[in-house]
């Protein structure tokens, strides 16, 4: 008998919903065919097979973060191999190092990579740029950078999956079950950059 159609299954993906572009990243993710979901608390996040860092101000979400006692669980679940996709603060986030820190401020980690913060400069040097991003197929994909930070350097394990054709710098990578860009894909209304993240979830899932 000949197998029917494959089905593809509707991964549960959080977006951690304490600062930043919440609503463009869960937009994103359902037409990109996951089940998303808000996550601002621990029991929120043992439900999801894998989690979105937004776009927003790293200082001020690490400061959230720890009010709402989610650093360990959250450290816990990336270190155990959820999933996990973080664009512009979230690349800082998902950092293993950062140069410049701002006065207290910690990281996740789950990347072996150091970035600096800002590294683009203020809000009003925000640009657009035409990417060839490995793994993405079709045109190049136009990137939105908002006071965007870069990676200054990687481990071997850490995959390089753009850089930008202004500087050089690298602005996307991916190691593992974890990816991070320097831009805000959600900004965009090109989906591949998060369908290449519901693809790693449902893999994973």
């Amino acid at each position: 008998m000949a197998a029917g159609p494959r089905v593809l299954v509707r991964p549960a993906v959080g977006v951690l919903a304490l600062q930043g572009d919440v609503v463009e990243h869960l937009r994103a993710l359902r037409e990109s065919g996951a089940e998303p979901a808000a996550v601002r608390r621990p029991d929120e996040l043992d439900r999801v097979d894998g989690l979105v860092i937004p776009g927003g101000e790293s200082t001020t979400m690490w400061k959230l973060i720890d009010v709402f006692g989610l650093a360990e669980q959250l450290r816990k679940r990336i270190s155990g191999g959820m999933p996990v996709f973080g664009s512009c603060a979230g690349l800082i986030m998902l950092a293993d190092r950062l140069p410049d820190p701002a006065s207290g401020q910690q990281t996740l980690g789950g990347i072996d990579m150091a970035v600096r913060r800002n590294a683009f400069g203020r809000q009003v040097d925000s640009f657009e740029r035409d990417l060839e991003v490995a793994g993405l197929d079709g045109p190049p994909y136009r990137a939105v950078f908002i006071r965007a930070p870069w990676v200054e350097g990687v481990g071997p394990s850490v995959e390089v999956l753009a850089t930008d054709p202004g500087t050089s710098r690298i602005v996307a990578v991916r190691q593992g079950r974890a990816l991070a860009t320097s831009f805000h894909p959600e900004l965009t209304p090109d989906r591949r950059i998060h369908q290449l993240f519901v693809d790693m979830v449902r893999d994973q899932a």
